[in-house]
């Protein structure tokens, strides 16, 4: 097993030696590049399970002719046994390991006679592909080295072994496209993300064990680890080994002894010059030349061509002007395409719910002055200037928390100094586009290489916390609104009743009088000329208010089916769409169906809620949409005059709050660009 170093079983198979360098033949290195060349490499391939994974990797070999159909179900039968680990005592040894992000397991079937692997063979039909669960085991949940493992480790497992059967060697490198938990195939409750699978003819073992522990060793480097991860072909594998090839020293045999375990160094040097010369970043030099140097510091941008500071005028602006437009054009015609589709419609459902219930939120803070149309508008003209010229468009743009605050305090103060709100919000906005401007001529952007992963990781929790904490505070206060009536029993529904009932006692003996009116007349009619001749109980529990009447009953405060309603679309709607994401993964379907399905996720489980709730017709709450065209407010226009209704200072004083918002949208923009951004999106356009 390997964590950077490889541990080895100590003779007797019971325990694991100290972490020690790995020492590899050359020889089983270009041995391993052999089998990468001819051998089967899938990468991404979609599986949930160990038998789902043998079974694509048998048919691949087969489709290409590496391997005879009639062997399918040796090969078969041999990949799924059940795998032992060393520390249960078994004449079956196995090397499993874990690495950084990545582990191989080098496994052997050992006979106890003379310690060469061999293959027993049982009636095929055995129930062998039972002995594979998904579930980890006992031993493995309660495995000590764990603790040893970085959180989101992933696994790579290595199989080597020799059987009778074969005549040319069966040889496969797997890339799963999400981490799988296999099982007992790991030594601890780890997912696979990499497999490397090779059974040959006898009488190789010890070549196919160094091979093994050659592909371990790579995977546990952190050059080569990275290519496995990024690879979208055998070349690129290829050229992988080739770069580990160039950075390897050869000891000359007879002058030390190979049985000695080279301790790991106290400090490791630092991989960056390899990565850098690996990706074309500066002129190669041979092994040995400089001297590396020490890590960056900071978030890990700091080797980004974009944050780069010129020193210009501008000058970061024209460099990113030049690097986009090649791709300008590639951008309109990338978005035929029918995952595009899910994305343009998951984001406008996102913008217009967002939109609304901010230009709701809005409204009250600003007693309507900006509302929902405002905020609508707002939205689809920068969401749309934003695309066509952002040098980042990923960043979706939307109303969030902080600006709402910053709305509502400069709302409170301009009312409490007898100010024009709206004027004044007018010259903030300049102001903070003027400051906007300024950052951009002297490339304030590159300040971004200083942004840790912490920084970005607690802006991600803010901006997500906010949304899930407004999604619960409107349940609740829906529930406030529409409480369930506990006390309700099926029994008693003869007992529960609500009625609208005159106040004045002395006139209720009148009050199905001659006149009924009907209820939208009794709406433009003053309830002291028709007390006498209203029908109480006809009217509905809105227009009982307003004619001064009251509701009596035991049940006028309970409509129990909203709430509880609300509260199944909420859940239901939630879960149905973790699910279907999660359908990709799946055994339903072919991969197609199953892939359309998870990228379509979110639009699919809100149609369905939406449909049920329509089929029910529970009366529950919706998004009140404005039916014209025209500023929420009546005391305003679509122009603000710019001067006249604050004193000249305010204009200047104006620059103040102004560079309080140039920070807030100079950081919520430049670190949801540097999430967009990071290397595991894995980016083509910068």
């Amino acid at each position: 097993r390997w964590i950077k170093f490889e541990e080895k079983v100590e003779q007797g198979g019971e325990r694991w030696s100290k972490p020690h360098v790995a020492t590899l033949s050359l020889h089983s290195l270009f041995e391993l590049r052999t089998c990468i060349e001819k051998g089967s490499i899938i990468l991404d391939m979609e599986a949930s399970s160990l038998p789902q994974v043998v079974e694509m990797i048998v048919d691949n070999q087969i489709e290409t002719g590496l391997l005879k159909s009639e062997l399918k179900d040796k090969v078969t039968y041999t990949l799924l046994r059940k795998h032992r680990h060393q520390t249960k005592k078994s004449n079956l040894r196995s090397l499993a390991d874990i690495g950084k992000t990545v582990s191989s397991a080098s496994r052997m079937f050992t006979n106890p006679d003379n310690g060469s692997p061999a293959m027993a063979h049982r009636n095929l039909t055995s129930t062998s592909l039972n002995d594979i669960s998904d579930k980890p085991e006992k031993d493995q949940l309660k495995n000590k080295f764990m603790k040893k493992l970085p959180r989101d480790a992933e696994a790579s497992n290595v199989l080597v072994g020799e059987v009778d059967f074969l005549e040319s060697p069966f040889i496969a490198f797997v890339r799963l496209q999400q981490a799988v938990m296999l099982g007992a195939l790991t030594e601890v409750p780890v997912p696979t993300r990499f497999l490397f699978i090779l059974l040959g003819p006898k009488g190789k073992a010890k070549s196919y064990h160094e091979i093994g522990r050659a592909i371990a060793t790579l995977m546990s480097d952190e050059v080569f680890h990275d290519i496995a991860y990024k690879a979208k072909d055998r070349q690129d594998l290829i050229a992988g080994i080739d770069e580990f090839l160039d950075e390897v020293i050869v000891l000359p045999p007879g002058e030390w002894d190979p049985a000695i375990r080279i301790e790991p160094p106290k400090s490791l040097p630092s991989s960056d010059k390899r990565k850098n010369m690996y990706s074309g970043g500066e002129n190669l030099q041979m092994n040995g030349d400089t001297p590396h140097d020490g890590g960056h510091g900071g978030g890990g941008h700091g080797d980004c061509e974009e944050l780069q500071r010129t020193g210009r005028f501008c000058g970061g602006l024209i460099k990113d002007i030049k690097r986009k437009a090649p791709f300008f054009a590639s951008d309109f015609y990338d978005a035929l395409n029918i995952q595009a589709l899910s994305a343009i419609l998951f984001i406008y459902l996102a913008t217009v719910t967002n939109a609304i219930t901010f230009g709701g939120l809005l409204g009250d803070a600003t007693e309507n002055m900006q509302g929902v149309l405002e905020s609508f508008l707002g939205t689809a003209v920068t969401g749309a200037v934003f695309c066509l010229f952002a040098g980042q468009p990923l960043t979706i743009l939307s109303s969030t928390g902080p600006v709402l605050v910053f709305e509502r305090l400069l709302f409170n103060f301009s009312k409490d100094n007898d100010f024009d709100y709206l004027e004044f919000r007018l010259w903030i906005g300049l102001w903070s586009a003027f400051q906007c401007l300024i950052l951009v001529a002297t490339d304030a952007s590159f300040l971004v290489k200083y942004f840790t992963r912490f920084t970005e990781e607690g802006f991600s929790s803010l901006i997500s916390f906010i949304f899930i904490y407004d999604a619960f505070k409107k349940m609740i206060k829906l529930a406030d609104h529409y409480p369930i009536n506990s006390e309700f029993k099926v029994d008693y529904i003869t007992h529960y009743s609500c009625a609208c009932e005159p106040f004045d006692p002395v006139n209720s003996s009148l009050f199905n009088g001659t006149t009924v009116l009907p209820a939208d007349e009794l709406f433009h009619s003053s309830p002291e000329k028709y007390n006498t001749t209203i029908d109480w109980s006809s009217l509905t529990t809105k227009e009982c208010l307003k004619y001064g009447g009251q509701l009596v009953g035991n049940n006028c405060d309970y409509v129990p089916d909203i709430t509880l309603m609300s509260f199944i679309l909420f859940l239901g709607t939630y879960t149905c769409s973790m699910a279907l994401k999660k359908f990709k993964t799946s055994r339903y379907f072919p991969t197609t169906a199953r892939k359309l399905i998870s990228d379509f996720a979110i639009i699919l489980s809100i149609l369905i809620f939406c449909g049920i709730d329509a089929l029910v017709g529970v009366d529950t709450p919706k998004l009140i949409v404005p039916s014209e065209f025209k500023p929420t407010s009546p005391e305003r226009g679509w122009f603000i005059p710019p001067f006249g209704g604050n004193p000249w200072w305010v204009y200047l004083a104006a620059a103040i709050p102004a560079l309080l918002v140039t920070i807030l949208i100079f950081m919520d923009q430049q670190i949801t660009a540097v999430i967009v951004n990071r290397k595991e999106h894995k980016l083509k356009v910068g």
